[in-house]
């Protein structure tokens, strides 16, 4: 059996020594040294100079922190003047129900748009129109890089400056990913930029999250807000809750970070390899050279929308693992079809209807792709479009795989000029 995911978080007996550390200082927790040693590794290590790195217990409770921060900033801004009625954070439906429940929980409602239909992000148009529309009463902008592709950070700071709405940046899966410049995802931006370390992502230790952003004051802001608002000893002085990584959670981070550029290097090769073997099917467009791949998402044939249950089974008798990462996507979800807006999202259905999610791990194998692709195509055979099964490689992308210009990845593979 070919699972879909094998999560691989750092073995806890590579740890013994962190352990004892940990053990033999009676630190366990509170912003430990293991937890301060991690941040600044990370910060050094892939976001460079300026900013900081702030370490949650999860992911969620890290959207939960920014939007709550980044919104009464921007209150205290308009000295405490709020438009009246219920709030919301725009977001597109096409996304892990995370972003919205955070939403939630920060006190406001979430307003779902429409994506672009070739890099999924969240549809710029569909942006303008719920600004348009709802104007003020959009407390913060929660734009997803889905997939952990990177997007246009500096597209959303101008829209931040010119609206005066506070953005975050859903970037679970992006951690290890390079956008278009070749730097880390979230570098040198003052947008607060939340991503996950949950045993399922690439950067996996089993459970945790991370904030970065270049604004210093935001970033020690956040970690007051993560011990419960203690600004003074025992004092809170804002809001807050508890929020911290463990000293256990900050020695697998460490540990995960060693090596963390092989297995990103490792996983993009692998992803190349499945749009070289499915040149038959449509594949998220790149926005940055390298992406730090979680799974391998692609959209069936339309011919197959209705069978992609069925599809599953047949690929699961075959011995492969899928899923459908958003099926359905979130405003399709019980909780949040009782919500009174009604946004119309036909990208967003579209992409759900057709999204089936292929495996991919660490120590995956290029024959073990091959093994896929080969019951996929076998699986839909009836519905799929022959296509030439030689596919260009973008020549960018070669050096952040480690590919040299001019090499063939295998035979019958060329490079596109």
């Amino acid at each position: 059996m070919i699972p879909f995911l094998c999560p691989s978080p750092p073995g806890l007996d590579s740890l013994r020594n962190e352990f004892a550390e940990i053990q033999n200082s009676g630190i366990f927790t509170n912003n430990g040294p293991l937890n301060a040693r991690f941040e600044t590794a990370l910060q050094d290590s892939m976001f460079g100079d300026g900013g900081a790195c702030v370490t949650t217990c999860n992911a969620t409770i890290a959207l939960i922190l920014a939007i709550r921060a980044v919104v009464d900033r921007a209150d205290a801004a308009r000295k405490g003047r709020k438009p009246r009625g219920k709030r919301f954070a725009l977001m597109p439906s096409f996304t892990f129900a995370a972003a919205a429940l955070a939403a939630e929980w920060a006190g406001l409602e979430p307003l779902f748009c429409d994506v672009d239909p070739d890099d999924w992000f969240a549809s710029e148009m569909a942006e303008e129109e719920a600004i348009r529309r709802y104007g003020d009463r959009i407390a913060v902008i929660v734009p997803y890089a889905t997939f952990g592709e990177s997007l246009d950070l500096a597209r959303y700071e101008a829209l931040s400056e010119r609206t005066g709405i506070p953005v975050v940046v859903d970037a679970a899966a992006s951690l290890g990913s390079l956008d278009a410049s070749g730097h880390q995802f979230g570098s040198f931006s003052a947008i607060p930029v939340v991503f996950s370390m949950h045993a399922t992502k690439t950067f996996a230790t089993g459970e945790g999250g991370v904030i970065h952003s270049a604004d210093r004051d935001l970033c020690q802001t956040l970690r007051t807000m993560s011990n419960f608002g203690f600004g003074a000893p025992r004092s809170a002085t804002m809001p807050g809750l508890n929020a911290k990584l463990t000293e256990v959670g900050a020695a697998l981070a460490l540990k995960r970070l060693e090596g963390f550029e092989t297995i990103v290097r490792s996983r993009q090769l692998l992803a190349l390899r499945y749009r070289f073997a499915l040149p038959e099917l449509e594949f998220q467009r790149c926005s940055g050279i390298r992406v730090a791949h979680q799974f391998m998402p692609v959209l069936l044939p339309r011919a197959a929308v209705g069978r992609r249950d069925q599809i599953r089974e047949e690929l699961q008798s075959r011995g492969v693992g899928a899923a459908s990462y958003f099926s359905p996507h979130v405003a399709e979800q019980p909780h949040f079809r009782r919500s009174r807006l009604k946004p119309d999202l036909p990208v967003t259905q579209s992409l759900s209807d057709r999204i089936l999610s292929l495996p991919l791990w660490d120590g995956m194998s290029e024959a073990t792709v091959d093994t896929v692709c080969a019951a996929l195509k076998s699986v839909l055979a009836p519905v799929l479009v022959p296509a030439n099964a030689m596919r260009a490689v973008p020549i960018d992308l070669l050096p952040a795989v480690g590919v040299a210009q001019g090499e063939n990845l295998r035979p019958g593979v060329r490079l596109a000029s």
